[in-house]
């Protein structure tokens, strides 16, 4: 019954509940200290969910990997609050007038917040698949050999630097205000949980509109002909508009369909996985997943 349950109540909670949580925080004027607080919660019960529901057990085991993703967490979702605090001194750049809907509820602000970022982000996602330097970038992400929640705060810090400002400089230009901004980045952790997640929650219908596991983990697979496919971080509208839309309810994915094909000794460790995009100098197919 308890397995149950968790497959069931997993995604709407870490959806409605922990974006809900967040919005409560903001909107009673806790401090900022409170949305980490919430995402640790969220990051460790994922870790508990993994273990009681996987979808692969073997993707729990460790491939010497969990320091280099604590390194890669730590590192990119500092950078993110520190760009959210920055946002005042954005701003004053920004001789246009702000027309962002402060009057809408927060959760409004928000749902807006995410709809348009999203596309931004699925746009420069979609680009690092057939930029040869974006694509060095974007390799560290993709030389992942297991899908569990935690790695999919695993990304170069540049790369993860230029689909932020991808995603949030159309939100910037609209003045939007520096509290939903926070409650964005709440929403990518939560959504890069959920995406790379190892629980078998159910999904129903929703894989059809979210960008969520059973999507994504086809983006993961390691080559060109499978995995350019479902670079979505929120949804998969853009994906729709961009034809890149897949999936196979009957594919069943393991950790040697993951990873990079044509590197297979990629860098595992972390300060090597952040020089190896300045040291691949032999041109790859771009365009390989």
């Amino acid at each position: 019954m308890l397995m149950f349950l968790v497959r069931l109540l997993y995604l709407p909670f870490f959806l409605l509940v922990g974006n809900g949580l967040a919005i409560f925080l903001v909107e009673r004027g806790y401090a900022e200290g409170w949305l980490i607080v919430l995402l640790v919660s969220f990051i460790a019960l994922a870790f508990l969910a993994e273990r009681l529901v996987p979808y692969d057990a073997a993707f729990n085991r460790s491939h010497g990997d969990r320091t280099r993703d604590f390194s890669h967490a730590l590192v990119n979702e500092s950078l993110s609050v520190m760009g959210v605090m920055s946002v005042p001194v954005i701003a004053s750049f920004i001789s246009l007038p702000a027309i962002w809907p402060t009057s809408l509820p927060l959760w409004q602000q928000l749902l807006m917040a995410i709809l348009i970022a999203d596309v931004g982000i699925t746009l420069v996602h979609y680009l690092s698949h057939r930029v040869d330097m974006l694509w060095r970038l974007h390799c560290v992400h993709h030389s992942v050999t297991r899908m569990y929640g935690f790695n999919g705060l695993m990304k170069h810090p540049l790369h993860q630097t230029l689909e932020t400002l991808a995603g949030t400089a159309p939100l910037l230009l609209l003045g939007i205000p520096q509290n939903v901004l926070m409650l964005l980045v709440v929403a990518v952790v939560l959504q890069l949980l959920l995406q790379h997640s190892n629980v078998a929650y159910f999904t129903g219908p929703l894989k059809r509109v979210l960008a969520i596991n059973v999507v994504h983990r086809f983006h993961h697979l390691n080559t060109a002909a499978e995995g350019d496919v479902n670079f979505g971080l929120f949804t998969t509208f853009t994906d729709y508009l961009l034809g890149t839309v897949y999936f196979d309810k009957d594919r069943v994915i393991r950790s040697d369909d993951l990873g990079i094909a044509d590197q297979p000794n990629y860098p595992v460790n972390y300060v090597s996985q952040m020089l190896e995009p300045f040291r691949y100098e032999k041109s790859k197919e771009v365009s390989l997943g």
